[in-house]
């Protein structure tokens, strides 16, 4: 069992004396683990760091096995290493990724959002938007989408102020009436609406936030939220 691919290194550790062991994102292979034998060494440990863009040949016996990695640098994305807000959200996709994705799914339209946004992270550009867009992405791909284009009280689609915690639909200023402080919030970067400050996205992603941590991890066996994410937010926070 063979195959070629690309894709963006979430995690490694150390497998015995020499060797690591790598979690990749692939474009056609989804999230992938395999061993890279010699990972460990001074020559090849530097290049396996989170976020960098691999070429990998994936070799097994089985295709239920874990297989061994040979890797070449692509792009290493150590441009983020300046910066303590873009090493923290590169921190939180690769952590919800390898937490959130099932082994061995394809999932193209992700990967491909996934790619941009840790480009624009290394390049220190205006990214934490584009953050914010990767995680509704997230989990739209995964069964948990917001549907934010109207109203669920009166489809009305003018003044969505609230989303509602059990649906995921927004609603209404208006049509809150008594319900309001049971809502979650709904920023108008949310909607992809005008520009959007740092204690704008902020709100916005305790409300993403709140979709992850209740509606998502819970059904992937009770996971907790990664403490990347909670890391990030709270920087993001605290920078507004």
């Amino acid at each position: 069992m063979d195959w070629r691919d690309e894709g963006a290194l979430l995690s490694v550790r150390r497998h015995g004396e020499t060797s690591a062991i790598i979690e990749v994102f692939t474009a056609s292979h989804g999230r992938h683990a395999g061993v890279v034998k010699g990972g460990a060494s001074r020559k090849v440990a530097p290049l396996l760091q989170p976020g960098a863009q691999l070429d990998l040949t994936w070799r097994a016996r089985l295709e239920d096995h874990i297989g061994s990695f040979t890797v070449e640098p692509l792009r290493s994305r150590a441009g983020v290493m300046g910066d303590r807000l873009a090493l923290a959200g590169l921190n939180a996709v690769c952590a919800l990724l390898h937490a959130a994705l099932p082994e061995r799914e394809a999932h193209p339209a992700l990967y491909g959002a996934t790619i941009g946004l840790l480009d624009d992270m290394a390049g220190a550009g205006d990214w934490v938007r584009g953050y914010l867009g990767w995680e509704l992405g997230l989990l739209e791909e995964l069964g948990y989408g917001l549907d934010l284009g109207s109203c669920a009280v009166t489809g009305a689609r003018e003044d969505l102020a609230y989303v509602s915690p059990k649906s995921g639909r927004a609603v209404a200023r208006g049509a809150a009436g008594g319900w309001a402080d049971r809502l979650l919030p709904l920023p108008a970067c949310l909607l992809g609406q005008g520009p959007a400050d740092a204690a704008e996205i902020a709100v916005a992603l305790g409300t993403t936030g709140w979709f992850l941590e209740h509606r998502l991890f819970p059904d992937l066996g009770h996971r907790p939220l990664p403490e990347a994410r909670r890391r990030f937010a709270t920087m993001l926070a605290r920078t507004a």
